[in-house]
């Protein structure tokens, strides 16, 4: 994914309040922060530590039975702990740990947009050494490859991390307010067929101008983090058919050698989109043809912040990732819908192969070894457990994150993996029109760069055209350096 997000705020809105009963009342105490489970412990040095996002530790208990399923041995002990869901957070605490040296966590749970570096930097332990031929030959067989590709190292080609899970984001949106509205969903298969920019624009303010009681028509992500740069910007950049180096084919480097392109026409076009999206006319950069529906406010929003208007029924559209269908489900039942992204431009009409048409960030995390590990044999038992399809259908029934072998979901129903399940053809498109941002040793740097010019835009600091010059500059720097 890219990560749900914390910030300190309150999540208990988020949490599943079918586990939370279940955890909590069995017992009549309050659920803790770690999900520790195994031998009783509580996270001391007994356990296997396991750094990762508090989806994953309010599925833990289902998790780790899972693990147990697929043979984990019961005396080794799990705990699954919660860092900062913020992805550039959780990269600079994970930073910290391993330059200090320090033997805890033993598993870090990485997002594959920052995985590399940590690789490349000789930080991480190279699993080619540590897990059985039979696990590493089924991850390079089985798992989807362009998520294996942001685990390995990119020179040699060994394997340093293992995915966890795939993301690839859709658009969620309020069924029963489009129908009650005259839309047609179903017979018009929004579930699959993504409609165009302009067109979803003007459904969402027609559906918002009857339904005045609602605040929001659109809430997504637009805050000045790894998030913009990684997913909601590349991914609707792409949708109109441009990209930040060139293609597709430049994604992963060479460093040095690739073009920079954010200056090109369909780059501009998708930032004035935008400025068309949370200013309307009023604003002189903003692209003709599309309705004003998102509040100026996404400017300041990570993952959490847009959900949680929406989830309150304070807002008519979506965009997240899987996760967050799980807890949409759970406020609105068959009442919540979802669809591909919205295009900018059909496929055919890109310079670039495979761009324009929906396009999804492919996010993701992956499971890796922290090198000094005290615990390193039952750490990379633990690793092998995950590999397993319980484990892959536990998280993606009870935290809705994908199985990273695409064929897990594919095969199942809403009997296996309960309501997410409902959303399965959706989530199919998305993993078919993924887009990775481009991952190099120079990413996290670059990234920043792509963020705070993007964000200029989104709030009127620039044009877009300034804004884009000012970023290739920085970019062809910055790749020839």
């Amino acid at each position: 994914m890219f990560d749900t997000e914390l910030h300190g705020r309150d999540r208990s809105a988020g949490i599943s309040r079918r586990r939370f009963v279940q955890a909590a009342g069995a017992s009549g105490i309050a659920v803790g922060v770690a999900g520790c489970t195994g031998g009783g412990g509580d996270g001391g040095s007994g356990a296997v530590v396991v750094s990762a996002d508090q989806e994953m530790v309010d599925a833990s208990e289902e998790i780790v039975a899972a693990l147990r399923e697929a043979g984990l041995d019961n005396d080794i002990e799990v705990s699954i702990e919660a860092e900062d869901f913020e992805t550039d957070s959780r990269r600079q605490t994970y930073s910290s740990a391993l330059n200090a040296g320090r033997s805890s966590p033993d598993l870090f749970m990485m997002d594959s947009g920052w995985t590399i570096p940590f690789i490349v930097r000789e930080q991480l332990a190279n699993l080619e050494e540590e897990l059985s031929s039979d696990v590493l030959d089924r991850i390079r067989n089985e798992y989807l490859s362009a998520s294996v590709a942001t685990a390995e190292h990119p020179e040699s080609g060994d394997l340093y991390g293992v995915p966890i899970f795939p993301d690839y984001p859709v658009m969620q949106y309020r069924k029963d307010l489009f129908e009650d509205a005259g839309y047609s969903p179903e017979s018009n298969n929004w579930a699959t067929e993504a409609m165009s920019w302009q067109e979803f624009s003007q459904a969402v303010a027609d559906v918002h101008s009857q339904n005045e009681d609602i605040d929001y028509g659109f809430t997504t992500q637009a805050a000045a983090y790894e998030g913009l740069s990684c997913c909601t910007f590349n991914e609707t950049m792409s949708s109109f058919g441009g990209a930040y180096f060139g293609g597709r084919e430049n994604l992963f480097g060479p460093v040095g050698e690739r073009p920079v392109t954010v200056d090109e026409e369909p780059v501009i076009e998708a930032l004035r989109m935008m400025r068309a999206l949370m200013y309307g006319s009023d604003d002189p950069e903003a692209a003709e043809g599309y309705a004003q529906i998102a509040p100026s406010s996404i400017v300041q929003w990570t993952e959490e912040d847009a959900r949680g208007p929406f989830t309150a029924g304070n807002a008519i559209a979506h965009r997240n990732w899987p996760y967050a269908i799980t807890n949409n489900d759970e406020a609105f039942g068959e009442d919540l819908g979802t669809m591909p992204l919205p295009y900018g431009v059909p496929e055919s009409e890109s310079e670039y192969d495979n761009l324009g048409g929906t396009r999804a960030a492919l996010g993701g995390w992956h499971l890796t070894l922290n090198p000094n590990s005290q615990k390193t044999e039952d750490a990379v038992q633990v690793i092998e457990a995950w590999t397993s399809e319980e484990v892959m259908l536990a998280i993606f029934e009870y935290a809705g994150n994908l199985p990273p072998i695409p064929s897990v979901m594919s095969n199942v129903g809403e009997d296996e993996v309960g309501p997410v399940g409902r959303y399965i053809d959706t989530l199919e498109v998305a993993a078919e029109s993924a887009i990775a941002r481009p991952v190099t040793d120079l990413w996290p740097n670059q990234s920043s760069l792509i963020f705070q010019e993007v964000h200029d835009v989104y709030t009127q600091e620039k044009t877009p055209q300034t804004a884009m010059d000012d970023l290739a500059a920085q970019l062809e720097e910055s790749d020839t350096r």
